[in-house]
């Protein structure tokens, strides 16, 4: 049975670790979600092209700034090969706005403030700081097919070489 975990901030008790919505092989449910792009994102507006998502834990932190940078370098490979990059965090529009801002990122981010794109591809895991237990979000990325299907996942990544791996996948296929 999934346990039961209040997550700083938290107004409610959620569950996590029960079976994600998506699986590797299968079409990935449609979502919609708040974007730095003009207008909301929809998965399935996005059909044609390789969906790439790399989910991370906080804007303007220092992992999360140096992944947001490796991504952005090489968003004319990712192009080339058909694909579009999207960051995910739990911050807000006016967060990411800023970040982006600071940054000069070329890509988009996605807000997931209650946490329907982490659900999804189940990235909330129970972390510890200080001897404290809390939710957060476990840096992932994951490749959707032009077709909507989640074709590869990396989970527990670590940022230094993680773009060349993502890179190096959508070249093989």
């Amino acid at each position: 049975m999934p346990e039961k975990i209040i997550y700083p901030g938290a107004t409610e008790t959620r569950v996590y670790g029960g079976k994600s919505d998506t699986q590797l092989g299968l079409k990935c449910p449609d979502f919609k979600v708040s974007s730095t792009d003009k207008t909301p994102y929809r998965l399935k507006e996005h059909k044609g092209k390789y969906q790439v998502f790399f989910f991370y834990p906080k804007d303007a932190t220092s992992g999360c700034t140096q992944e947001g940078h490796d991504f952005n370098d090489n968003l004319s490979k990712f192009k080339k090969l058909g694909a579009e990059v999207w960051g995910v965090s739990r911050d807000s529009l006016k967060s990411h706005f800023k970040f982006i801002e600071n940054q000069g990122y070329k890509f988009h981010l996605l807000s997931d403030p209650d946490e329907t794109l982490c659900k999804l591809f189940d990235v909330m895991k129970e972390k510890s700081m200080y001897g404290k237990k809390y939710m957060g979000v476990e840096r992932s990325t994951f490749v959707i097919s032009p077709e909507g299907k989640l074709i590869h996942e990396w989970r527990k990544v670590k940022v230094k070489g993680h773009v060349e791996e993502v890179l190096t996948y959508l070249n093989s296929i």
